[in-house]
Order: C-alpha cells, then structure tokens, then sequence
C-alpha cells in the first residue's frame, strides 16, 4: 500500500468519533474495509469486530488494535450552560486546556464546543502558573443557559471526543487525534488485506475499550482461543528537545518497533521470546527497518490475552508517536506501513505446528 492510499485510510479511521464504549462510526469502516477479503466477519457481544481469513492447517492467530479513543463524558450541565465533564480512559489535565471538542449525543447528533478555563488575567499569580485540575475546567458550547444545551440534544452521560482532523505534515508525518490505536486498526487491515496463502487461521480483531481495561481484547481471545497473539498499537516516541536519548523509548522513522517488556516494572506484557525471535528473523530476511522497544509504562491488548484461559503467548508490534493521549499525536507513515508489511510476512512465515507448540507441549 502506498503512502497516499495508507494516510486516505488512517484519515478515514482517525477522524471517525470513536470514544470507549462508543465505537459504532469506526466499527462500521472497519466492517466495510474487511467484509470484502475476509472468509467470516461477525460482531460479538461487547462491540468487538472478528474477521477470519482462513489458512490450510488448524492453527490459530489473532491479531489485535483498539477502535477506541480517550474521551471525557458530560457530568453536570449548570443553568448557565456551562457543562462540567469527567475523564473516561487515560486523560491528561495539561493536553486538554483549551481544546476544541464534539459532543456526541445519544441520538448521534455531534455538537461542538471548547474547554474552558478562568482566564490568566482573572487568576492570581500563583494560580496562573499551576496546572489546572480538570474540576477547574467545563465545555463552552456557546449556550447561555441549561435549556439551550438541553435543546441541543446535549444531556448527562454523552461523550465527548477532541475536534481534530488529521492532517499531513511535510511528505510523510501526520498529525491528528485518534491515532492511538486507529493507526493500529489501519496496519491490521493493511495486512490482513495483503495476506496470501496461509498454513495457519488469522483472526484480526479490531477491540473495543482498551482504554479502560483491556476489555474488548480480553472477552474476544476468550471467544477465540488462539493459539498465540500479537497486539498492534503505538508506542512512546520522545525524540524531541529536552529528552535523554536514553528516553526515547523509540524514535519515528526508524521503523516499527518489537515490543520485549512494556509496564510499570514489566506489569504489562512480557512478550514470548518466540514470537519476538522470529519477528526480528523475519524483519531482517524481508530487509524491513525495526526497532526493539522497552517500554517503561503502559501497555495494550496483548496483556489481557496474555492471560485468557490457560495462558496465550502473546507479543505487540508498535508504531512509534509522539505526544501520546493528546489531540495531535504525530507518526511517521512508513513505520506503520512497514509495520503491516513485517505482520503480512510473518503470518505468511508460520504454520500451525509452530503455532500449537507455543501453547505448550506434552513431555511424557
């Protein structure tokens, strides 16, 4: 896929409003972009979509990315219109002060507004210089009272998404909101899309609620069983002023990264060495640039189904970002689309007797 063709189908997914817990806009691309090329596509209980393209042998793999985005959720609407919001998933208090949203109301109508906050020249020195809590904070949607918001189909309980659309910078960055994990979704479909013959049965799974618990990831694997795992999802990138090169986690443009450990102290994933030796085996015979990454904090969908039934040997595939859980996440393209380049090759690469050891073998 080229850079024009990738960027048109991240913009497509990146731009779609997509909250945890409210993941219908982007399941429905997701749904229109794989029903064409894949043998099964269902939806389960919890929102999760399953595609199956199947292979010769018996062998199991999923593929998991997150359609969910960090959001806030409307509180409280006060009589004069001003709305007062709490965090739903990872939310940061300094990447939201003056940003423009949509509210999203039940009946899908969006509506938009911009967090608001006490101006510096109405706050007292020492107020102007602190971080503002988000109970500081409250959504303008240029309402004067509580009956106008409520005309505007807007009431307690609605998500709200950052206003952004993504956009190109320079020849192949992009920046946006979304982009974690819609750059993930986008490099699973790529791949998916590209496979051909296969011993094993892929499974890829755009997730639902990652946000807040790994939700989807982990009823889905359960449902699924595989018999190994890899999650797709992006990864810090702190190549910028003021960070330690020691920091930098990874860096854009020096290819996809093959997760080794992610967490606080390695309480995320531990990848399967397995899977992680012939990742690299595999980047290196197809000539595709990678990065090894030790992250220091967070994790993804492969922690959850680390951990179904008896134990699934599972590894992540992550795509270097900036400016993580903000409305202008930035990445390069060609780490994402070398990214579904290295799943396509690998999936092609393995068959279901190496698969099914990875679940354990008999010894006697």
């Amino acid at each position: 896929m080229s850079r024009e063709e990738f960027f048109k189908l991240l913009k497509r997914l990146a731009d779609a409003n997509g909250p945890t817990g409210r993941e219908s806009w982007v399941r429905q691309i997701v749904i229109e972009e794989l029903k064409e090329v894949a043998d099964e596509v269902r939806i389960d209980s919890l929102g999760n979509v399953i595609a199956v393209k199947k292979g010769r042998g018996t062998g199991k793999f999923m593929l998991a990315a997150h359609m969910d985005e960090i959001a806030l959720v409307v509180s409280y609407i006060d009589d004069k219109g001003f709305i007062r919001f709490l965090p739903v998933g990872g939310v940061i208090e300094r990447n939201i002060v003056g940003q423009r949203v949509r509210i999203v109301t039940r009946s899908g109508r969006v509506v938009k507004g911009v967090i608001g906050l006490k101006p510096p020249h109405a706050a007292k020195p020492e107020e102007a210089r602190q971080l503002p809590e988000m109970r500081e904070m409250f959504i303008d949607v240029g309402a004067s009272s509580r009956s106008e918001v409520e005309a505007l189909g807007i009431s307690v309980g609605d998500f709200v998404v950052f206003d952004r659309d993504l956009e190109l910078l320079g020849e192949k960055r992009v920046t946006g909101k979304a982009l974690d994990d819609r750059v993930g979704v986008a490099v699973m479909i790529t791949a998916f899309k590209e496979l051909g013959e296969l011993d094993v049965n892929v499974y890829a799974v755009a997730t639902v609620q990652e946000e807040v618990g790994l939700k989807g990831a982990r009823t889905a694997a359960y449902s699924i069983d595989p018999h190994a795992a890899i999650a797709i999802d992006v990864t810090i990138a702190q190549d910028i002023p003021g960070v330690d090169e020691a920091e930098y986690v990874t860096r854009l443009g020096k290819g996809p990264a093959i997760k080794v450990i992610d967490g606080r102290k390695g309480t995320g994933l531990i990848s399967d060495l397995r899977i992680v030796d012939k990742l690299v085996e595999v980047a290196k015979a197809k000539s595709i640039p990678f990065q090894m990454e030790v992250a220091p904090g967070g994790t993804t969908d492969a922690s959850a189904i680390n951990l179904v039934r008896e134990g699934i040997p599972a590894a992540t595939v992550s795509i270097p970002t900036r400016y993580l859980h903000s409305a202008v996440e930035l990445l390069d393209l060609d780490d994402a689309i070398n990214a579904a380049k290295l799943l396509k090759e690998f999936l092609e690469s393995i068959d279901s007797e190496w698969v099914s050891k990875l679940r354990g073998e008999k010894i006697k």
